[in-house]
């Protein structure tokens, strides 16, 4: 993309987000310069504590190497890349590495980027772990904030990928594709995954919810597809983090990958007595449900009924600001 379709989209962008919002601030980060700042986390230390204004972040193409972090008050943030394949937001964090300050990494502080603040988004972004397969817990994306919704990004690494993490957290991801090992979607927060592309490069675990006993909905993913490398046969739709963990696949495609029971307890614990595992009309070699194991359930259709958007995020809609071009609401 060449210098005037870049301005080009983000004066679009720019234009959208003043017409939903008012007044907003718009900056561009570019390694080369040309911008406003050289790297992310400039542009992110920038934005005042206690920010309430919307800013809108245009990310020129590029690899970003930087450990990213967005404070607990610095709301209203949206980041949009130039080209989600070439706009890479990625570091190596993982066990076994120790921080500037000396402490050990552990998943918690593994995160590539690790968002705080509330109404966050993003599109057109790559949002990378490259500490590699055998690395262990190795995150790249850390959500906490309230309101997060990530477009048409794309989410990569191995193990532990995606940390949706706090309870009180609601996120929401639409055309994402998300790949991972074991345990590569995983928290407490209640989110909604519409139409990503999930996939498992290995035969392992693709969720690891730990929805609290009093939260209706934890992980939801409507119209999704699941796949994995082709030489996977034994992959799980998920494994119960805490008790009570809740997914629910809708309407997915599930690939040869998925196996026959589904579903898989956490190393023969007790957790999955209370864990609330759903499908529903879902299909593909993976979607056989004659073999599931006996602790998941299909919705019927009354129940199927309640799992919409709004419904699910606690009275929160977030489609209306994310709708594709000519795509209908998701009702």
């Amino acid at each position: 993309m060449n210098y005037v379709k870049t301005i080009a989209l983000f004066l679009m962008a720019a234009a959208y987000g003043a017409a939903c919002f008012g007044q907003s601030k718009k900056w561009i980060v570019a390694a080369d310069g040309t911008g406003d700042y050289r790297t992310v986390q400039s542009a992110l230390d920038a934005i005042p504590l206690h920010n309430k204004q919307p800013i809108t972040v245009f990310i020129r193409s590029g690899l970003y190497r930087e450990k990213l972090h967005l404070d607990s008050t610095k709301d209203k943030v949206e980041l949009i890349g130039e080209d989600r394949f070439n706009t890479i937001l990625t570091y190596d964090d993982h066990p076994g590495k120790v921080s500037p300050q000396g402490d050990s990494i552990n998943t918690r502080s593994s995160y590539s980027f690790l968002v705080r603040g509330n109404d966050f988004s993003a599109r057109n972004i790559s949002f990378r772990n490259d500490a590699g397969f055998a690395a262990g817990q190795a995150v790249a994306l850390e959500v906490r904030g309230d309101r997060a919704i990530f477009t048409d990004c794309l989410i990569l690494g191995n193990q532990d990928i995606l940390f949706l993490n706090s309870e009180n957290s609601r996120q929401y991801y639409s055309h994402c594709y998300i790949e991972g090992t074991t345990d590569f979607i995983f928290g407490a927060a209640t989110a909604w995954f519409y139409k990503c592309h999930i996939h498992s490069k290995k035969n392992s675990h693709v969720t690891a919810a730990s929805t609290p006993k009093d939260h209706p909905y934890g992980f939801v993913f409507y119209d999704c597809i699941l796949t994995g490398d082709s030489s996977l046969h034994n992959a799980s739709l998920g494994r119960p983090w805490r008790p009570y963990a809740s997914v629910t696949y809708i309407y997915c495609y599930m690939d040869r990958h998925i196996r026959p029971e589904g579903w898989s307890n956490w190393n023969n614990t007790d957790s999955y007595k209370m864990s609330r595992y759903a499908e529903y009309k879902n299909y593909g070699p993976g979607a056989d449900n004659s073999s599931r194991v006996p602790w998941s359930r299909q919705l019927t259709d009354e129940e199927a009924r309640n799992y919409r958007v709004k419904n699910v995020l606690g009275g929160w809609d977030p489609e209306s600001e994310t709708r594709h071009p000519g795509e209908p609401p998701n009702d």
